[in-house]
């Protein structure tokens, strides 16, 4: 297994295996094979920590990172990073490749002197790893809320303390879905389903911890 970083090369096998291992996950289809082809271009892409797992001259898995800061409620602004998408082949899921990803790429954000990496996802992957839920230090979304998938992994031990903070991610994340259905006839067609996966991901939007 060799963990190195991305190549142009490898542009579309890492969007054939994100959309292989996100389809029908979190909505019937997926656009997250479409985010992966256009954060590449965009400003706030961090092409240093953009890095994907190979075995056997295929790569089975990915995680991309982007810049996201933070500001204090006196409006103290702070540099973070976000990861997303990560993504493994779901034939090799469940074998700490992910863990391999989180950990290496962690321990170069370390190096850039970056106090957190703060993302959404399922706390159920990302709690093992030592995230917590936004709330536990102070940290909100814009908005002031507390979301269950707004999670933190504090890199800096002791650098939230008291102050409140909000999180701004890349604006990359919001993109036309027409354009998601126009990429994705790029691919080889596939049957969108319906999941209980899809039902679980509705209800963790919707919650909010207080």
């Amino acid at each position: 297994m060799n963990i190195r970083l991305e190549t142009k090369d490898d542009f579309r096998q890492v969007e054939e295996l994100t959309r292989e291992a996100f389809w029908n996950l979190y909505v019937p289809g997926c656009d997250e094979h479409y985010l992966c082809h256009i954060l590449r271009e965009h400003k706030d892409f961090i092409s240093e920590l953009d890095y994907v797992v190979e075995l056997n001259g295929i790569i089975i898995a990915s995680i991309m990172y982007t810049e996201s800061f933070l500001l204090s409620d006196d409006q103290e602004k702070v540099r973070t990073v976000s990861f997303g998408p990560l993504c493994v082949h779901p034939d090799y899921q469940r074998k700490g490749i992910g863990t391999a990803l989180i950990e290496k790429t962690k321990s170069l954000v370390k190096n850039m002197n970056i106090p957190a990496i703060i993302i959404y996802g399922d706390p159920h992957n990302y709690c093992k790893h030592g995230f917590r839920n936004g709330i536990d230090y102070h940290v909100s979304n814009i908005d002031g809320e507390y979301p269950l998938g707004l999670l933190v992994l504090e890199l800096q031990n002791g650098f939230f303390g008291k102050k409140k903070w909000k999180i701004k991610q890349t604006d990359a994340f919001y993109f036309d879905h027409e354009k998601v259905l126009e990429f994705d006839r790029q691919f080889v067609e596939k049957e969108k389903m319906h999941k209980y996966s899809q039902e679980i991901f509705k209800m963790n939007i919707r919650a909010f911890l207080r």
